[in-house]
């Protein structure tokens, strides 16, 4: 059996990848089933070579195939943030209400709150030179909490073609229109071809 080691120790990410990788006949591994790798700073100024450097680093510690991805949301009012500081938008160690609280705070007053996620991901190969995906989801930053799905900023996200936030949506629906799942649409269709 084929495998893919995923980047994360996000269980929400975790889930949502291994829904769509395992049925085409991957095992897949995440970080949670190594004893020992690299700590990887996030320190580039793109998601996509953020994603790039935690591919590389642990594609050529592992020896094995890894998909890494990073991912964020972009406000554009407030100048793209928190775009790559999304998880770590108040501060190390902090809750994704948190994040949200301080988003928020930082819209008070602004008409435009327009905003787009982001995913970038990279699929290192040992043997081959690495692939690239990237899309988006864009909408807006409601006002309002709603709905208990999801995970970090999606309570906050409008969509205006579904007309609801982020948080609303089954995890299904959740994957067909969000930046990751276009993102793992695209990583499939890859990985068909090949």
């Amino acid at each position: 059996m084929k495998e893919i080691v995923i980047a994360t120790k996000n269980e929400h990410k975790i889930i949502e990848m291994k829904k769509m990788l395992e049925p085409l006949g991957y095992s897949v591994l995440t970080l949670f089933d190594f004893e020992e790798f690299p700590e990887i700073i996030e320190d580039r100024f793109t998601f996509k070579d953020n994603a790039l450097k935690k591919a590389k680093e642990l594609s050529e510690y592992l020896n094995k195939t890894v998909l890494a991805d990073d991912s964020g949301l972009e406000v554009f009012t407030l100048n793209n943030e928190p775009g790559i500081y999304s998880a770590r938008y108040s501060g190390l160690h902090k809750s994704y209400d948190d994040n949200n609280k301080l988003l928020l705070k930082n819209l008070e007053g602004k008409t435009d709150r327009s905003a787009r996620f982001v995913t970038s991901m990279c699929l290192y190969y040992i043997d081959k030179d690495p692939v690239f995906f990237e899309d988006y989801l864009y909408g807006e930053i409601s006002e309002e909490y709603a709905g208990t799905n999801g995970f970090g900023y999606d309570p906050i996200f409008y969509v205006p073609s579904l007309d609801k936030n982020l948080a609303e949506v089954s995890l299904e629906e959740k994957n067909k229109i969000s930046h990751r799942g276009k993102c793992l649409s695209k990583l499939i269709n890859h990985l068909k071809s090949i």
